[in-house]
């Protein structure tokens, strides 16, 4: 019988580049929220050998250069699975976006296979096979709101912050992220007086220490479970929980640093974001390399009006909510 879970998205909350790393990969700091916006997975063993992938987005790879094939491979050998695992995609976010759905298609899909399989893989095991898949996968292994480090793989959960509403907008536009980081290492090279041996310098690494304190002094201020620490600088008299601990958060100044080379290649991602501040959005921004623009609103009403907006000019935008940890996992294999 298929094992059907819901693969969710995940936004940007900030995300600071550093420089290039021996290992080819770039130093980066974000803080990872996953969102309501899901695609449907259905997953079955049955009989033969092997692994399937179907789908009826002719933009999702069903071969091995699929992340999805590539965690079922090595979920189906320590879980020791025999038979054809066949896996049914849903597709409802869009492909290469920057909301994860690729990754977060593999985690869903590796929950699914436990199940069916009616085992479950230890924890460290699980973070590290997604590891060694892709970078975003582990974060869809925390959920709710939580620190991404290295080069996005090392993931800390945070103090959640609770539900706010967002609006997603995907523009068909192709982004490479690739491209994006060599336009970051290009613009990098130049703050350094145009050497680019020069990018593990001070330009670069500086912007990863200042993403550290502005998110330190947020953290100072975050309320825990068994106590609520004081705010950091946003007054909670007059606001919500929710809208407190957000406007505490993009106070400190926490910004994509993708927007500084995608926008000049695509302006209409900035017009995009643009017209979400417009409409009343207390923080807007590229959600990763992009091409997915969010703002985040304090009330359900600013969001779909922002959004229906956003539709009337043709772009494709929804009106959702944040999911905290505990909505996350709920909702997952609910």
């Amino acid at each position: 019988m298929p094992v059907t879970v819901r693969s969710f998205a995940k936004i940007n909350l900030g995300l600071a580049i550093g420089p290039p790393r021996p290992d080819g990969y770039h130093e980066l700091r974000t803080v990872y929220q996953t969102v309501a916006l899901h695609d449907v997975l259905r997953l079955e063993v049955a009989r033969g050998s092997g692994i399937t992938i179907r789908s009826k987005d002719p933009r999702v790879p069903t071969d091995r250069t699929n992340t999805c094939y590539r965690i079922l491979e090595l979920g189906r050998d320590l879980l020791k699975v025999k038979g054809n695992v066949v896996l049914e995609i849903e597709k409802h976010l869009p492909v290469q976006g920057g909301l994860g759905g690729a990754s977060g298609n593999a985690v869903a899909a590796l929950l699914a296979l436990e199940r069916a399989a009616k085992k479950q893989l230890p924890g460290p095991e699980r973070l590290r096979i997604a590891a060694a898949v892709g970078s975003d996968l582990p974060l869809f292994l925390v959920g709710g709101t939580s620190l991404g480090v290295s080069h996005g793989e090392e993931v800390y959960p945070l103090a959640d912050l609770p539900a706010v509403t967002c609006v997603i907008a995907t523009p068909e536009i192709g982004v490479s992220t690739p491209k994006a980081f060599a336009d970051w290492d290009a613009r990098m090279a130049a703050a350094e007086g145009g050497k680019a041996e020069k990018l593990t310098g001070s330009a670069a690494s500086d912007r990863i220490e200042e993403f550290g304190r502005r998110l330190s002094v947020w953290l100072n201020g975050v309320p825990t479970k068994k106590a609520e620490r004081p705010s950091s600088g946003v007054p909670a008299k007059g606001r919500g929980r929710a809208e407190t601990q957000l406007l505490d958060l993009v106070r400190t100044g926490i910004a994509n640093d993708f927007e500084e080379v995608v926008f000049p290649q695509h302006p209409e991602l900035r017009d995009v974001k643009r017209v979400l501040e417009q409409s009343g959005a207390m923080y807007a921004s590229l959600s990763g390399s992009g091409s997915a623009v969010y703002g985040l609103f304090r009330s359900r009403q600013e969001a779909e009006q922002a959004a229906r907006r956003l539709v009337k000019t043709g772009i494709p935008a929804q009106a959702t909510t944040t999911l905290t940890r505990a909505a996350y996992w709920k909702q997952v294999l609910g």
